[in-house]
């Protein structure tokens, strides 16, 4: 609005008013106003990145006001950002001359510190290239088709009106990220000033959520703001982020979004960019909210012939039937079985069933983890279970090798293990582990191995990180908060009712209760004394069950 209101105040000439500016006290001001606003527009177009739109409106004002140090500083400026280094320094010149000239003095500070970042290579134009931090897109993506043309009559209906958000929510595992960045990929030609990336934390269990500051300097920077002119607070920071975002096309994904209070400040103010956010709960606020399922048996059926075939899928469509309902529809257990089953083409499905079936135990997905984790080769399988320790969420080859004690090709060839079972995800150059698959890792790591050996483990990942940033405390993935190496019951317990409780989730929206019952009761036990809350949701759930049989 500012820019708005400046290139309309400058665009009439003050020297239509000549004969009247000193005598007529109506006019007595305008001069000055009309000076102010085209320098406030001018700071804004610079912050912007948009010098081009404003250099009329800055040329006319400058021309009518040849002594104003402070209107010409901003000339040159706007020249030098827009392209025209050669008319910048023209045009310092010639103020520098006219100031001598007229008034026998040099150049304020204002001007020559224009002057001076004319003279700065960092102020040659140099075309900043739009963002694109999306993650890959999964290679074998399919199904969801009802619900991608929902989400895309959603964000065309609101696009007209202001910035279009979608929010896609679900249980654990059920696929939001995926299909959040596959809608992302698909949209993104729409939007050539770039996609913006964050994952925001919201139910990562081994690290901070992140705040909307941190998310927006990163943003920012991005954007081409150097990280000195960053604002200090959150309003400053989400004042421009809102500024520069003005009158750009730019898609923005914000993943694991716990509550609506915590993206506020993230989203844009104006028309024209859009904004796809995952949560496990839907957000109470703007937009629209799209909630994932389970994908049907055929959209199942359809992902495992994209990874493994349709001609094997046909050979027995029985055991495919099997291994689906095994796995409970869920994504993530679909996706690690056929990961596993690619790795042995001369297994008949038939047989991958049967061991689904053997290893079932206490929970489906439980047998699909299991399946997948006991095929590894025994140093991947270690690192598997090393896995939780890790602080933070950036895993790479250098820090995982440390965490290990191995070297960084033994530390690629055990990763290479783990992506082959899909039991680690390499999205670009990022490693991830999805959270189920770290609670049941950790779960395993109580269970097998020794404290000293979890102990020496986290004392690796932490001179690994003072090594690399000596003044930065490293926080641990778990709180040692008892004994040394010690590995309290409670949270034992704690990792095995989480997974339980997902598995439940998963087999209830399969429509089958009996199996979801089985999950909670078991989950039931196993919860620490101090999980009151969870408890009492728990019974609530089995006893509404109970009364509906």
């Amino acid at each position: 609005m500012r820019l708005v209101s400046a290139c309309f105040v400058t665009s009439f000439p003050a020297s239509r008013f000549a004969p009247l500016a000193g005598t007529h006290p109506a006019l007595l001001g305008i001069d000055g106003e009309r000076s102010q606003a085209a320098r406030d527009a001018t700071d804004a177009a610079l912050r912007a990145g948009l010098a081009g739109r404003i250099l009329p409106a800055v040329r006319a004002a400058a021309q009518d006001q040849p002594l104003d140090e402070a209107l010409q500083s901003r000339l040159v400026l706007a020249l030098a950002a827009d392209g025209h280094r050669d008319q910048a320094l023209a045009a310092y010149r010639a103020v520098r001359e006219r100031l001598a000239d007229e008034l026998g003095i040099d150049p304020g500070p204002e001007l020559r510190a224009a002057y001076a970042r004319l003279r700065r290579p960092a102020v040659q134009p140099v075309p900043a290239a739009a963002p694109a931090q999306l993650p890959s897109d999964h290679p074998f993506f399919a199904g969801r088709s009802a619900l991608i043309e929902r989400a895309l009559a959603s964000i065309e209906r609101q696009r007209a009106d202001g910035p279009a958000l979608l929010t896609i929510d679900g249980m654990p595992g059920v696929g939001k990220t995926t299909l959040a960045i596959h809608l992302a990929h698909r949209l993104a030609a729409g939007f050539p000033d770039g996609q913006l990336y964050a994952d925001l934390r919201g139910y990562d269990p081994r690290a901070a959520v992140l705040r909307p500051a941190e998310v927006l300097r990163g943003f920012l920077t991005c954007l081409g703001v150097p990280p000195a002119e960053l604002p200090g607070d959150l309003p400053g920071l989400a004042r421009r982020h809102r500024e520069l975002l003005a009158g750009r096309r730019v898609l923005i994904v914000l993943d694991n979004c716990p509550d609506a209070p915590l993206i506020r400040d993230l989203l844009p103010g104006t028309p024209g960019s859009l904004v796809i956010m995952t949560s496990r709960a839907g957000l109470a606020g703007p937009g629209e909210t799209l909630r994932l399922g389970l994908p049907t048996v055929e959209e199942a059926r359809a992902a495992l012939a994209l990874r493994l075939g349709a001609d094997r899928l046909a050979a027995d469509p029985g055991a495919v039937d099997e291994i689906i309902s095994r796995c409970g529809r869920l994504p993530l257990a679909l996706a690690l079985v056929a990961a596993r089953i690619a790795t042995v083409p001369e297994a008949s499905l038939a047989e991958i069933a049967a061991e689904l079936a053997e290893g079932a135990g206490d929970a489906d997905l439980a047998a699909a983890f299991s399946w997948s984790y006991r095929r590894l080769v025994p140093a991947a399988a270690r690192l598997f279970r090393l896995l939780p320790l890790h602080p933070g969420t950036e895993l790479t080859v250098p820090s995982i090798a440390a965490l290990a004690g191995v070297s960084a090709p033994v530390a690629r060839l055990m990763i290479g293990d783990l992506v082959s079972h899909a039991l680690l995800e390499l999205r670009g150059d990022r490693l991830e582990m999805h959270r189920l698959l770290r609670a049941y890792a950790a779960e395993l790591a109580a269970d097998r191995d020794s404290a000293a050996e979890r102990e020496a483990a986290t004392q690796r990942i932490r001179s690994y990180h003072r090594a690399r940033a000596p003044h930065v405390p490293v926080t641990p993935a778990h709180s040692h908060r008892h004994a040394k190496g010690a590995v309290p019951e409670e949270r034992r317990g704690a990792a095995r009712a989480g997974v339980l409780l997902s598995i439940g989730d998963a087999h209830l929206e399969a429509g089958d209760p009996g199996r979801a019952r089985a999950c909670w009761e078991k989950a039931l036990a196993v919860l620490p004394g101090d999980a009151g809350p969870v408890a009492d949701e728990l019974r609530g759930r089995l006893d509404r069950m109970a009364r509906a049989a």
